[in-house]
C-alpha cells in the first residue's frame, strides 16, 4: 500500500495548552441553564461568564489578571429579573458588554476599568422590544453602537445603542420558528442564520431580504449552527439522520451541495464553531464535550482539512474566545479559549510550535483593531466597510481615548438627552427654555405679592 502524502501546513502541529491551576478562575458557579450559547465572553481586559444567581439573572465580570479563587461574594452584573442566556463584549470598546435574558430584554453595561467593586444593577441602556426570551446578542463587527438581538419570539432586532431604538426588524415572516444561531459577515453587510425549521439563511438585514437559503444542510433533528468563513463561504455544524455530528462547508452562491461534509462522532452536544479569518482555522467546541477540534479552510478542494484535536478529562459547559489582539504574540499563540467547567474557568492557549523568539509575520497578518470603520448612521444608510486592521508586531496597546469616544454615544441614552441633530429638536429646547423663564417670572411675582400681604397683616 502506498502511504498517503501528508498535506503541508504551518498549522499542522498546533497544540492546545491548558493554563496552570493558579492561572484559572476557581470557585465560580457556572449557569445550569440549558441554552446553546457559550456562557462566556472575553476580551483583552475582562472575562465575563454567566453564573447561577438567586432571584434573577447575573453574570460575573473579572479583570483578566484576577486569577485564582473568586470570592463567593464577588460583585456581579445583576440587573436582569430572569436568567441571562447570552453575553457579548462590544468589539469597539473593551468596557462595554451586552446581555440577553429570559426577561425579554437586552441590556448594555459599562464596566469600570479595574472591574466591579460593587454589584452593577443599572445598565447604560435597556433595549425593550422582544416579547419572549432573548437568547442571542451579537455586535456589528465594524459599525459603532450597532447591536443585534434574536429572541424566542422568532424576531431579530437590530438596535442603535446610541439612541436606544430598534432600527431594523426581521420578523417571524423570515424565521417561522426558533432561531438557533446568528452570525455577521466580516464587513457586517449580511447575516447568516440557522433556524428550527431546518433552514440556513443568508440575509441582507437593511433590506430585510433573504439572499440565499439552504433547506436541511444536515438531516438530523438537533440544532444547526452556522457561521461565515472566508471567500463567501459558510460553515455549518449539525447532525446526520443517524445522530452523528457533522461539519459542512458551503459556497453561498451554490448551496445545492456542500463543498465538504465530514462526520465526526456520535456525541449529543451541539458544536459551537469559532472562525479565525487571519489563519482560516475554524475551531469546534461541543457543549458537554471535553475536546476542541480544529480545521483549516483552503480555497481548493477538499477545502476543509482536519488539523488536530485538543482533549482533556473534564467536559465543558461553555466556551469563550479571545479576540486576536488579546493574544501573546511572543509565544506564537494563535487562539485562546476560556473553558467553563462546573466550578471554574480554564484558559486554553492554542500555539504553533516555533523556535524563534522573533515576531512571526506569517502567523499574525494585520488583524481587526478596536476602532469602528463606520458610524451607525453610515451603515444604516447603506455603506459597508471591513474592519480597520492593526499590526500586532509590538503587541496590542489600547488607545487612550477609547472610553471617551464610544461612551459619549452611549451616555446620550443614560442622560435621556435628544440627538444633537435636528433643527426641530433645538426649536423644542428653545421653546421649553422660554416657558421656564416665564414660569420663573410668575413665581417671583407671586412671591412678591405674598411678601406684601404678610407685611400688611403684620402692620395691622
Amino acid at each position: 500500500m502506498s502511504r498517503q502524502v501528508v498535506r503541508s501546513s504551518k498549522f499542522r502541529h498546533v497544540f492546545g495548552q491548558p493554563a496552570k491551576a493558579d492561572q484559572c478562575y476557581e470557585d465560580v458557579r457556572v449557569s445550569q441553564t440549558t441554552w446553546d450559547s457559550g456562557f462566556c465572553a472575553v476580551n483583552p481586559k475582562f472575562v465575563a461568564l454567566i453564573c447561577e444567581a438567586s432571584g434573577g439573572g447575573a453574570f460575573l465580570v473579572l479583570p483578566l489578571s484576577k486569577t485564582g479563587r473568586v470570592d463567593k461574594n464577588a460583585p456581579t452584573v445583576c440587573g436582569h429579573t430572569a436568567p441571562v442566556l447570552d453575553i457579548a463584549w462590544c468589539p469597539h470598546n473593551d468596557n462595554v458588554i451586552a446581555s440577553g435574558s429570559e426577561d425579554c430584554t437586552v441590556m448594555v453595561w459599562e464596566i469600570p476599568d479595574g472591574g466591579l467593586t460593587l454589584p452593577l444593577r443599572e445598565p447604560v441602556v435597556t433595549l425593550e422590544g422582544h416579547t419572549k426570551r432573548v437568547g442571542i446578542v451579537a455586535w456589528h463587527p465594524t459599525a459603532q453602537n450597532v447591536l443585534l438581538s434574536a429572541g424566542c419570539d422568532n424576531v431579530i432586532l437590530v438596535w442603535d445603542v446610541g439612541t436606544g431604538a430598534a432600527v431594523l426588524t426581521l420578523g417571524s415572516d423570515v424565521h417561522p420558528d426558533t432561531i438557533y444561531s446568528v452570525d455577521w459577515s466580516r464587513d457586517g453587510a449580511l447575516l447568516c442564520t440557522s433556524c428550527r425549521d431546518k433552514r440556513v439563511r443568508i440575509i441582507e438585514p437593511r433590506k430585510g431580504t433573504v439572499v440565499a437559503e439552504k433547506d436541511r444542510p444536515h438531516e438530523g433533528t438537533r440544532p444547526v449552527h452556522a457561521v461565515f468563513v472566508s471567500d463567501g463561504k459558510i460553515l455549518t455544524t449539525g447532525f446526520s439522520r443517524m445522530s452523528e455530528r457533522q461539519v459542512a462547508l458551503w459556497d453561498t452562491k451554490h448551496l445545492e451541495e456542500p463543498l465538504s461534509l465530514q462526520e465526526l462522532d456520535t456525541s449529543s452536544g451541539v458544536l459551537l464553531p469559532f472562525f479565525d479569518p487571519d489563519t482560516n482555522i475554524v475551531y469546534l467546541c461541543g457543549k458537554g464535550d471535553s475536546s476542541i477540534r480544529y480545521f483549516e479552510i483552503t480555497s481548493e478542494a477538499p477545502y476543509l482539512h482536519y488539523l488536530s484535536m485538543f482533549s482533556s478529562k473534564e467536559s465543558q459547559r461553555g466556551m469563550g474566545y479571545m479576540p486576536k489582539r488579546g493574544l501573546e504574540v511572543n509565544k506564537c499563540e494563535i487562539a485562546r479559549f476560556y473553558k467553563l467547567h462546573e466550578r471554574k474557568c480554564e484558559p486554553i492557549a492554542m500555539t504553533v510550535p516555533r523556535k524563534s523568539d522573533l515576531f512571526q509575520e506569517d502567523l499574525y497578518p494585520p488583524t481587526a483593531g478596536p476602532d469602528p470603520a463606520l458610524t451607525a448612521e453610515e451603515w444604516l444608510g447603506g455603506r459597508d466597510a471591513g474592519p480597520l486592521l492593526i499590526s500586532l508586531k509590538d503587541g496590542y496597546v489600547p488607545p487612550k481615548s477609547r472610553e471617551l469616544c464610544v461612551n459619549r454615544g452611549l451616555s446620550l441614552t443614560r442622560k435621556k438627552t435628544m440627538p444633537e441633530a435636528t433643527a426641530a429638536g433645538s426649536d423644542t429646547v428653545s421653546r421649553l427654555e422660554e416657558e421656564l423663564r416665564k414660569l420663573q417670572a410668575t413665581v417671583q411675582e407671586l412671591q412678591k405679592r405674598l411678601d406684601r400681604l404678610e407685611d400688611a397683616v403684620q402692620a395691622k
